[in-house]
């Protein structure tokens, strides 16, 4: 007998115990195709299943397979897969310099196309960032759309992870366009993606709303954020990868711009005494830089006080019909679901 996902086909998403890899398997799943998901470590493989199976049907049917950005073995992995989802990524708060995390990105992303060609694959979906757009230039009035570019010379205005993923984004454009032959690349930009968690090992993402339920923030600095929710970053990406006419397209994800404290409004606003902890009072930007003395993170991020950095997913409404939920169901969801998973 012929299932849905043999007419489908397979798709290979890379990074799949990763939090936007989770979303995207279990919307792979739903609308079904077959998946294989890479994994660095295979000994997570019944984890990442388990995981994946709160919010998706036939989870049991995902295959596994042993790969690493760093490492040329196990990209064979690609091998029969009509698309890629390249979602795998290093992450680090706090590197001890860029190449960390430049390098790994850079070269796992060339490491990945260059697999994906060799293998046949028709098109791969790969996972940016609103980091590699919105950065290196200030602020300014106007929305930045997939025009733009981060500047990463601009180390004033960019951190490690600005500069990666953009560098990372600037090497697989070149790549395509001088060694990809026929194969088509797409990048998905997201900003903040937000929503529930489906474990204890949860996107450093969601310490935005960690810290504010367990008042790890006292008080709410003035610093705020584009936000995306993580279902509606995933349906992006199955957009992204099946529309036709898209190739060399990028796609912003967000659904608009909030400060701290209208995050921490909708807590109290929607959780009662659950919030209790949630602070109400903002913060001063110089306490905030006294506080980044003895908090290299946050020090890091000084550069984004005052700081309203917009962006346009307009093209993505446009082109591919994309839509998103409201925010305060994303930031109550988030909240909701590390409180049941005693995460807070």
């Amino acid at each position: 007998m012929t299932t849905s996902a043999d007419r489908r086909g397979l798709v290979a998403v890379t990074g799949g115990s990763g939090y936007i890899a989770a979303y995207c398997i279990a919307e792979l799943l739903g609308d079904g195709w077959r998946v294989r998901a890479t994994l660095r470590d295979p000994a997570r493989a019944d984890e990442v299943r388990a995981a994946i199976g709160k919010i998706a049907p036939n989870a049991d049917t995902i295959e596994f397979a042993p790969a690493d950005l760093a490492s040329d073995a196990g990209w064979r992995a690609l091998a029969g897969a009509d698309y890629v989802l390249h979602i795998a990524s290093p992450v680090s708060t706090n590197p001890k310099n860029d190449g960390a995390v430049v390098r790994p990105a850079r070269d796992g992303a060339i490491r990945v196309l260059k697999a994906a060609r060799d293998c046949g694959v028709r098109r791969v979906v790969m996972t940016s960032s609103v980091a590699a757009i919105a950065y290196g230039r200030g602020a300014r009035s106007e929305p930045f759309t997939e025009s733009d570019w981060t500047d990463a010379t601009n180390l004033k205005d960019t951190t490690a992870y600005e500069r990666s993923k953009t560098i990372a984004e600037r090497a697989a454009w070149t790549w395509q366009k001088t060694e990809g032959g026929a194969l088509e690349l797409v990048t998905v930009n997201p900003a903040l993606v937000l929503g529930p968690a489906l474990s204890a090992d949860f996107s450093p993402s969601l310490e935005a709303i960690r810290k504010l339920l367990d008042r790890s923030v006292p008080a709410l600095p003035h610093i705020g954020f584009c936000l995306v929710d993580v279902r509606d970053t995933a349906r992006l990406h199955l957009l992204a990868m099946t529309a036709p006419g898209v190739s060399g397209q990028r796609f912003i994800a967000s659904s608009g711009f909030f400060w701290m404290k209208d995050i921490a409004r909708m807590l109290k606003a929607e959780l009662g005494e659950a919030a209790r902890n949630v602070p109400s009072v903002s913060i001063p930007n110089f306490i905030v830089r006294i506080f980044a003395l003895f908090d290299p993170v946050l020090r890091s991020r000084l550069f984004e006080l005052g700081k309203r950095r917009l962006v346009s997913s307009d093209k993505a409404r446009r082109m591919l019909g994309w839509t998103t939920r409201p925010v305060r169901d994303t930031i109550v969801e988030a909240a909701r679901s590390l409180q049941a998973q005693g995460l807070v």
